[in-house]
């Protein structure tokens, strides 16, 4: 038996600057309604880093796709690209202007990896873990309902 339920959400996109934003955005959203707003920073910080690095260097196209799951308290961003280089971490000089994504997304996460795909690319990957007093989900719409509907009927015949 699992002891918390999964959630899922997946956005395809091309990685541009204006479209970066915009998933940083729906990962904001997605996490208030799962009400895991102490991650928000974190994971909003992280896949900024990882779209920036496919719109810096993925080929042949910038096209991705963005996972955020949780599961079992723990938080994972991904991103899948349809390039086969894998990233590096590495230790940027003072005065270069990039070259710290991953030592980011290293500082900020409980863990990270790549996950080769062959010839269709590569997911790079960072894992948060999930406040257990946060990971309580909303209820189902219809169970509300109900709820509310048989509240009503007993306060009817009482």
């Amino acid at each position: 038996m699992i002891s918390h339920p999964s959630r899922h959400c997946a956005v395809e996109l091309q990685a541009l600057p204006s479209r970066i934003g915009q998933v940083r955005r729906i990962v904001s959203a997605q996490l208030r309604y799962w009400h895991l707003d102490p991650l928000i920073d974190q994971a909003s910080l992280g896949v900024t880093e990882l779209l920036s690095n496919v719109h810096r260097h993925a080929q042949p196209d910038k096209i991705c796709t963005v996972e955020i799951e949780l599961l079992l308290g723990r938080l994972t961003v991904s991103v899948h690209d349809h390039d086969p280089t894998l990233p590096t971490l590495r230790d940027a000089d003072p005065l270069e202007t990039g070259g710290r994504g991953l030592a980011l997304i290293e500082a900020v996460s409980e863990s990270w990896g790549v996950r080769p795909q062959g010839s269709s690319g590569k997911t790079v990957w960072f894992a948060l873990p999930a406040p257990m007093a946060t990971v309580a989900l909303p209820p189902h719409p219809g169970r509300e309902r109900k709820k509310r509907s048989a509240q009503a009927r007993s306060a009817a015949v009482g």
